[in-house]
């Protein structure tokens, strides 16, 4: 429904990189216009591009990242201006938990050096076969059942690899200190838990990484713990680049420390070495992926954005409360004290009546939904955002049909 005598809320949306089709038709062409071209946009989908640089207009009210990192966005600027960031955890998981078992069988098999022998024989030779025969005993390999799998972060990505290694006949420890309830729910019995990084490198023969980079994880695998590692075990990073140390990691690998090195993100420090398989990029680069991702941030942009609930958002709170009014206002505000008692303030002030509200914190920042049952004037949004602490103030006078 509309506020009586009011028009239906147009929304542009700022699209930086190719999204799947599926995923823009969550926002309906009635209310919303996307494109590549959008001077003032309310809002950003965007996959990869670098937004760290660019100059974002100030009609910007959200940006939705079709994928789980954020690392390509200016977070911290956008919470400054009460913009929230949303992000698509879990939608890419089944890909990359395919992809780390890719890496293990490649490691295992030594697929990477095999396919190096094969390809650099000459296919005009005379005694292709010979050559394929006496070759084929330096890439003798071994089985992933009863070997142990060490793994580093037990979100949804972690979650799904236990599961997939112990049904292959693994043992499975897993380490996470931030591990959430629903994780936990979701975490096979049969892991063993570690007590720290070191204890997962120390005690497994394939180690693999799904922790975010972030101060406290970059260089998480460095020269001091990889001398812990059982010879000729096998590293693999589908997370961050930055996460893994490489040249502790090239160290490794020319000690025999590290048989493989298994990532997905090449550089130019280690792409020519025979340790190392890099692939560019291939994460969460599936048709099922993409679909997911794109369906899941649209879902959340177009919530935020008509009613003002923030779900996954990775510098906001999560808030959602039902729509029981046409008269909504949503504040983003700075973590402080009585902050909710100058909005109630200023709507008692004005003759507004509270028909429902909610507010929750994370870290430095605040987020307040506050439902009325009269239309909002200009003159109480303004003074709203006149109050200290307030970051962004938005009126949403219609619910989505």
């Amino acid at each position: 429904m509309a506020e009586p005598g009011q028009p239906v809320r147009r929304y542009e949306i700022l699209v930086l990189n190719q999204i799947s089709a599926n995923g823009l038709n969550r926002l309906p062409a009635e209310r919303y216009s996307t494109g590549k071209d959008i001077a003032a946009p309310d809002a950003v989908l965007v996959r990869s591009a670098d937004m760290r640089a660019l100059t974002l207009p100030d009609s910007v009210q959200a940006i939705a990242r079709a994928g789980a990192g954020t690392n390509n966005i200016p977070v911290a600027a956008m919470s400054a201006r009460g913009v929230p960031v949303f992000n698509a955890p879990g939608a890419n998981a089944n890909a990359v938990k395919e992809l780390v078992l890719t890496g293990m069988l490649l490691a295992a098999r030594n697929i990477a050096p095999a396919l190096r022998f094969v390809g650099g024989l000459d296919p005009a030779m005379a005694d292709m076969d010979k050559a394929v025969e006496d070759g084929k005993k330096n890439f003798a390999g071994f089985e992933l059942a009863g070997h142990t799998l060490g793994i580093v972060g037990l979100g949804k990505v972690g979650c799904l690899v236990a599961d997939a290694a112990i049904k292959l006949g693994m043992q499975v420890l897993g380490y996470d200190p931030d591990i959430t309830v629903d994780a936990a729910w979701s975490l096979p019995a049969q892991v063993k838990k570690a007590a720290s990084v070191a204890d997962v490198l120390k005690n497994a023969d394939f180690v693999t990484l799904h922790v975010p980079l972030v101060a406290a994880t970059r260089d998480l695998v460095n020269a001091d713990n990889l001398k812990l590692m059982r010879p000729g075990a096998v590293l693999l990073n589908f997370s961050r680049e930055g996460v893994v140390n490489e040249a502790a990691v090239l160290a490794a690998l020319d000690a025999k420390k590290l048989a493989f090195y298994i990532c997905d993100f090449p550089s130019a420090a280690i792409n020519c070495h025979s340790g190392v398989v890099a692939l560019p990029h291939l994460g969460a680069s599936t048709r099922e992926a993409e679909e997911n991702c794109a369906i899941m941030v649209a879902d959340q942009l177009r919530d935020y954005l008509e009613h003002g609930n923030v779900v996954n958002a990775v510098n906001f709170p999560a808030v959602s409360m039902a729509r029981e009014s046409a008269y909504r206002v949503a504040i983003a505000n700075a973590n402080v004290p009585n902050m909710l008692g100058q909005i109630s303030t200023a709507m008692a002030q004005a003759g507004l009546n509270i028909h429902n509200m909610v507010n929750k914190s994370r870290g430095d920042m605040a987020y307040t939904l506050v439902d009325v049952e009269s239309p909002v004037g200009d003159a109480v949004l303004d003074h709203l955002r006149a109050i200290e602490g307030v970051l962004a103030v938005r009126y949403l006078p219609d619910a989505a049909p």
